[in-house]
């Protein structure tokens, strides 16, 4: 991984995804915190990430690197942590019952990628999956039912949800700035995730790059013959 990525492009999108991650438009600009339980995903998420290899913290922090470079790696990680903890922010509905199915379902299946150990590129295909659906369910499904005014949309979804009170299913509404905002922090929060340093196969943990050794066979050695020739 390069110096400039490491030092510059990962905390940046990883901090801005931290900023991004709270904002909502409504009649003012409104910054919600993360609950404390975006925290317990977060961590579950970078075990993921480390566990499959799709994140190697040997490459940000090691005793064969410098302090400067440790730090920088530090920082790395960091923001990452912060920024998945903002991402779930995004993803989970702030209130009522979606709220509460949103975070069992995560938890549960951070869960189980996280025993089930994919490579990096399952998770990473996991990562656009998960926070995609929860995209489309959070400001596209529950949006439109949570709308006083209506539309199509919300006629369907009251069709098929018919009988359940949408008290509970209804959420605070904000202006379609927030939804675009909600997709530009995830889609910068999955792409930093690909461009984390991975673990690579058949190095030791403290190895950058891979070392080619070349051997120079000796010229002063014969190749024995047959007595009989």
């Amino acid at each position: 991984m390069s110096r400039t990525r490491e030092a510059f492009v990962l905390p940046l999108l990883f901090l801005t995804v931290a900023l991004l991650g709270g904002v909502r438009v409504a009649d003012r600009l409104v910054l919600l915190p993360p609950p404390l339980f975006t925290l317990v995903l977060a961590f579950l998420l970078v075990g993921v990430l480390v566990r499959s290899g799709a994140l190697a913290p040997e490459r940000l922090m090691s005793a064969s690197r410098s302090t400067l470079a440790n730090v920088s790696g530090a920082v790395v990680i960091v923001s990452a942590f912060v920024a998945a903890t903002q991402a779930f922010n995004v993803a989970i509905p702030e209130s009522g019952l979606p709220r509460l199915l949103f975070s069992v379902f995560l938890l549960v299946l951070l869960l189980n990628t996280f025993a089930a150990s994919p490579d990096r590129v399952r998770v990473l295909r996991s990562m656009l999956v998960i926070f995609g659906s929860a995209f489309v369910l959070k400001f596209i499904v529950l949006a439109a039912l949570s709308d006083p005014e209506g539309g199509w949309l919300k006629r369907v979804l009251l069709a098929m949800l018919e009988g359940l009170t949408l008290g509970t299913l209804s959420q605070d509404l904000y202006r379609p700035a927030t939804g675009y905002l909600a997709f530009v922090t995830l889609t910068l929060f999955v792409g930093a995730l690909a461009l984390l340093p991975p673990r690579r196969g058949g190095l030791q943990p403290w190895q950058d790059d891979p070392i080619r050794v070349e051997l120079d066979t000796p010229t002063n050695l014969r190749t024995p013959t047959d007595p009989r020739t």
